[in-house]
């Protein structure tokens, strides 16, 4: 429910969102969740920075350039007005983002908020197939699009009939660039006088259904965030310096590398191209960086390199989410580098994390204890609270709350005004959380999420599979693999070049990392007597 003057005119994703009834109880316990209930969270955490110590200090990096705090606002002030006054957007319409971190995607960002516009981030592995369903499900007005990516885009569904049409960036000899025209504008952009809880993002997920599901996050639900595990348990401060893998559309990412390092008043190194293991050592190296975000995968690939090169001594906090963290990958980094990981859990539908501990409060085994802010226990299906010691679902409430946009899965994970995010725990006596597995079919590889029947569909489409089932296998370096199980059509034959050809057409219409690694052929898929799927035999050694 609305506290504030709504200043988004346009009503799309407001009009779409669940019934008070649906949604999440929402509390704000501690006093620094006491949020004014009119803000913008760009004017909080960038504009406001010009009267905080860290004004002339640096706030994004790359190679090529640094901005500090001030320098980041008069650019973020000029795209802006493109998006306003060139594209002619209101508050309330949504801007599709796609590229890979980079300076100018952040600005871009920040731009699309602190003019009132709700920010649809897209994973720039994402083909135009997922592009499609993201454009029909949120509407946009516009896009805004790496030179690069531009032909996957043009080609998704729905893309030519944004109707502001697409601005490339990273496009130097394109005079009606974002960069080009934002050159020409002037700054002193007046952030939009959003309400707390109108929306500054849709954060898409690959979901588990083929369907992405589209979490709404309103700008004191960000704001609220900053305040509970960055401030508790992450403990920045302004002489930091960020890096990490995890990409800008993805909330981990989000708030790891952009929003989080704002709220602390400090600085994000971002590379020219993607990290692999050896390159984010060696850059954290180069650039003297003190705080790391990557998955546990990302982790145990790069000990080797930290180890050749004799270490990471500056680095004093290195994060772990986006999967589980094996023991063995925790006790392997800090052998390496001395350094204590700090684990935690979240959910792009609550933002970020919400379970983790800080360092020195670490139980071996366990993901940490409940973030303040939030409250967590565990339950049974129907929502009675389980002795310690029991497996159980874990249910949450907190500062946010779950909110699909027009999606009937929301009463899935909001039940009697809880937040379900589909995992199974187990708290011990001191409040530590034991993470167990999913309670869905979600599959967690190397960090991303990879929904099971969105593979299926895409294999159904090739003229040799009868029928299908995706799931996911344990592995000890990615966490899970991606693996099918296909039953074929008569003529066909289960043989080696035929699993490499269904993987290539998996990879040809999905993001890459949503292939299976495996693909075996069985003469029927495992059913019960009605016809359902047993995936759980498929999931047995």
């Amino acid at each position: 429910m609305f506290r504030g003057t709504s200043a988004q005119t346009d009503r799309f994703v407001h009009d779409r969102l669940p019934p008070p009834a649906q949604c999440a109880q929402l509390r704000y316990d501690l006093p620094e969740l006491q949020l004014p209930d009119q803000l913008n969270l760009v004017e909080e955490l960038l504009d406001k920075a010009a009267g905080r110590p860290w004004a002339e200090r640096p706030l994004l990096r790359s190679a090529a350039r640094t901005l500090s705090y001030s320098g980041a606002r008069a650019e973020v002030d000029r795209m802006a007005r493109v998006l306003t006054e060139d594209l002619g957007l209101v508050p309330g319409n949504r801007v599709l983002l796609r590229g890979g971190n980079s300076v100018t995607l952040a600005l871009a960002w920040l731009a699309v908020v602190k003019a009132g516009l709700i920010a649809v981030a897209t994973m720039p592995l994402l083909r135009a197939r997922e592009l499609g369903q993201i454009i029909a499900k949120a509407q946009p007005a516009a896009a805004l699009c790496e030179a690069r990516l531009l032909d996957e885009l043009r080609q998704a569904p729905g893309a030519q009939a944004l109707p502001a049409g697409s601005l490339a960036f990273h496009a130097p000899d394109d005079g009606g660039s974002l960069e080009a025209r934002a050159a020409r504008k002037p700054g002193g952009f007046s952030a939009c006088p959003t309400a707390a809880d109108d929306i500054a993002l849709i954060a898409f997920t690959s979901g588990t259904t083929g369907q992405p599901k589209a979490p709404v996050i309103s700008h004191r639900e960000v704001l609220a965030m900053c305040n509970c595990w960055p401030r508790h348990v992450l403990r920045a401060r302004s002489d930091d310096t960020v890096v990490g893998s995890p990409p800008l559309a993805f909330t981990f990412g989000l708030g790891g590398l952009l929003l989080f390092p704002m709220w602390a008043g400090a600085s994000v190194y971002f590379p020219e191209a993607p990290y692999t293991p050896e390159s984010l050592v060696r850059q954290a190296r180069e650039v003297g960086a003190t705080i790391c975000y990557t998955a546990p995968t990302f982790y145990r690939q790069m000990a080797p390199h930290a180890r050749a090169l004799g270490g990471l001594a500056q680095l004093r906090i290195c994060v772990s989410a986006g999967e589980a963290l094996p023991d063995a990958t925790r006790q392997l980094w800090k052998e390496t580098t001395g350094i204590e990981m700090l684990d935690g859990i979240g959910g792009t539908e609550l933002f970020h994390i919400y379970i983790s501990s800080p360092p020195e409060r670490t139980r071996r085994g366990a993901v940490g204890q409940v973030v303040p802010g939030f409250t967590a226990r565990i339950v049974d299906d129907e929502g009675r609270e389980l002795p310690r010691g029991s497996v159980g679902r874990l249910a949450l409430v907190g500062p946010v709350g779950c909110r699909y946009l027009d999606d009937a899965r929301q009463t899935q994970y909001v039940q009697r005004g809880w937040n379900y995010p589909g995992d199974a725990f187990v708290q011990d006596a001191d409040g530590y959380f034991f993470y167990q597995a999913r309670t869905d079919d979600m599959i967690v590889t190397a960090g991303y999420n990879v929904g099971g029947p969105e593979v299926e569909d895409v294999l159904l489409q090739h003229p040799a599979v009868a029928e299908c089932a995706v799931v996911g296998k344990p592995d000890a370096e990615r966490g899970m693999l991606v693996k099918a199980f296909c039953v074929l059509r008569p003529g066909h034959s289960g043989d080696a070049a035929l699993a490499r050809a269904l993987q290539e057409h998996v990879k040809a219409r999905l993001a890459p990392y949503k292939y299976p690694r495996e693909v075996a052929f069985l003469p029927a898929l495992p059913r019960t007597e009605t016809g359902k799927l047993q995936r759980y035999k498929l999931r047995e050694p």
